[in-house]
């Protein structure tokens, strides 16, 4: 397993639900913290928690629907020197659920396409140059399970090509220390899944984070988070790791 101490994560979606507790699971196991939201008060919760964990943490704000605030996110992170170690792009859009499926608007593609799937690869574009030639690096960007519900195309078009140019690009880093992985929370009762969903917050982890700790150097699995429920890290990333193939 790999041992994250002293690195730095940063975790888009921080300042609530699941990337909330990620960010203080991440804490926990000593891991330095870039918290990213929309707008950074959001964050000053999460902010103050982690560190008092005894972890270095700032926030960054950045509309991930505007690629212009998406790199200016960047580059603000480059600036203070930040070597982006783990990157876990949690933060996503579920734009509508539309029953007249028939009737779907394409702003719901163009909208949930630049929140789900461009945002988080220009994250990854930019960071990965960096992480090649320091030698290390670990993203795990956020997928989902929904299929065949054509009420929800936007949300689930989006997110398979999320599944499609992470393996694609994952393929160009195989057998290094650089590793791409996709990681589904499941149905969970947060703000995007809803009241009704089966699964709490919490049992996406240590799911949702196996990908930044395995060892063994493979990309483009997906992980489902709730394969792992309630098993300590130490467990979940050698089940993670026994999954050889690229699914």
């Amino acid at each position: 397993m790999t041992d994250l101490r002293g690195r730095w994560a940063l975790i888009t979606g921080a300042s609530r639900g699941i990337g909330y507790l990620a960010a203080k699971f991440m804490a926990e196991q000593g891991v330095n913290l870039i918290l990213h939201s929309r707008n950074a008060e959001h964050c000053r919760k999460v902010e103050e928690e982690v560190k008092a964990l005894g972890v270095e943490a700032y926030t960054v704000e950045a509309e991930l629907s505007d690629m212009e605030q998406v790199e200016r996110m960047c580059r603000e992170i480059d600036s203070k020197g930040t070597p982006v170690d783990v990157i876990l792009n949690n933060a996503g859009l579920q734009i509508a659920y539309r029953t007249e499926y028939l009737t779907t608007p394409a702003s719901d593609y163009d909208i949930s396409f630049k929140v789900n799937t461009t945002a988080p690869m220009m994250i990854c574009y930019h960071f990965l140059p960096a992480m090649k030639k320091r030698g290390f690096g670990r993203i795990v960007n956020t997928t989902s399970g929904i299929d065949l519900e054509p009420e929800q195309a936007g949300y689930s078009g989006a997110k398979a090509a999320l599944n499609k140019v992470t393996r694609d690009l994952g393929l160009k880093y195989e057998g290094t220390d650089v590793t791409l992985s996709l990681t589904d929370p499941g149905w969970c009762r947060t703000d995007l899944g809803g009241p009704k969903a089966p699964n709490t917050p919490e049992s996406a982890l240590p799911g949702v984070l196996v990908g930044a700790f395995v060892s063994d150097r493979k990309c483009g699995r997906i992980f489902s988070a709730q394969e792992f429920t309630g098993m300590s890290l130490e467990e979940a990333v050698a089940k993670a790791e026994a999954q050889n193939g690229v699914y």
